[in-house]
């Protein structure tokens, strides 16, 4: 089972950037992005496959990046024009979901 390690988030004030980093034990397919604010069910945030292609919540279209680099194991998620609700914190996982990391908080305030 790959073990999933993210990083990279932080307290940004409204309109700041933050990129993520989700580092695998192992070779990984499709990847997904996630989050889970506070008193809310987790939900998806964007996806990329093996190939590249990408999907993405309509909430963070426009905003949101995710990209790979399969040699380095790592998914990213570059996040621009933050906003207060998109405070949660956030978890890579393989598509479909298998263990969950301690994922990565992101606070967004002023």
């Amino acid at each position: 089972q790959v073990q999933l390690v993210e990083s990279g988030g932080g307290l940004v004030q409204p309109g700041g950037s933050l990129r993520l980093s989700c580092a695998a034990s192992g070779s990984i397919n499709a990847m997904g992005w996630y989050r889970q604010a506070p008193g809310k069910q987790r939900e998806f945030v964007a996806s990329i496959s093996s190939g590249g292609d990408t999907l993405y919540r309509d909430s963070v279209k426009g905003r949101v990046t995710i990209s790979r680099n399969s040699a380095k194991k790592t998914v990213y998620l570059q996040m621009n024009s933050l906003k207060p609700e998109d405070t949660a914190v956030y978890y890579c996982n393989t598509i479909p979901p298998t263990a969950w990391g301690q994922g990565t908080q992101v606070t967004v305030s002023s």
